[in-house]
């Protein structure tokens, strides 16, 4: 009877553990929520999301490289882009970048270009001057949280 006893024990506690993993887990501000929604491509078959946290000239090349690659390899219609950039990776995203031209033109076709606000106030706090972005990037709070709720929705990382 004792042993029963103690088995039982185990798996209230298993179970407490399982609701306290389960309750970690879980978003701990309104920050996840206020991710920004899915884009809406109703015949995509194929949905990407490319990482950009770099700042090198040569990443960003090779991610836009990409995204121009899927553009022409499948029909606009039928694949999802999205480039979500962080820490560095968000120099993309100035108005004063190289690539301007490109993104621009990237975003006429259905590619999204999501930007992490979590770096931008990082940035303001440590030069007292908020960085600015062109208009078509897309402010999302957690670029990385934007990422893991893009490939819980089916679409696959690409990271160049």
């Amino acid at each position: 009877m004792k042993h029963l006893l103690t088995y039982r024990r185990s798996i209230v506690r298993g179970f407490g553990c399982a609701a306290i993993a389960a309750l970690a887990a879980m978003p701990r501000s309104a920050a996840w929520a206020e991710q920004a929604p899915l884009p809406d491509k109703p015949f995509a078959e194929h949905r990407i999301v490319l990482q950009l946290s770099d700042n090198d000239p040569k990443k960003q090349g090779l991610v836009i490289s990409v995204a121009y690659n899927l553009l022409k390899f499948y029909d606009p219609d039928k694949v999802a882009i999205e480039v979500v950039t962080f820490g560095p990776g968000i120099d993309l995203l100035r108005p004063e970048n190289t690539n301007r031209k490109l993104v621009e033109s990237l975003v006429a076709q259905g590619v999204r270009f999501d930007v992490c606000l979590n770096t931008a106030d990082t940035i303001e706090r440590e030069t007292g001057k908020r960085p600015e972005f062109i208009s078509m990037a897309t402010p999302v709070q957690v670029g990385v949280g934007q990422i893991l709720a893009l490939t819980e929705n089916g679409y696959t990382l690409v990271r160049p």
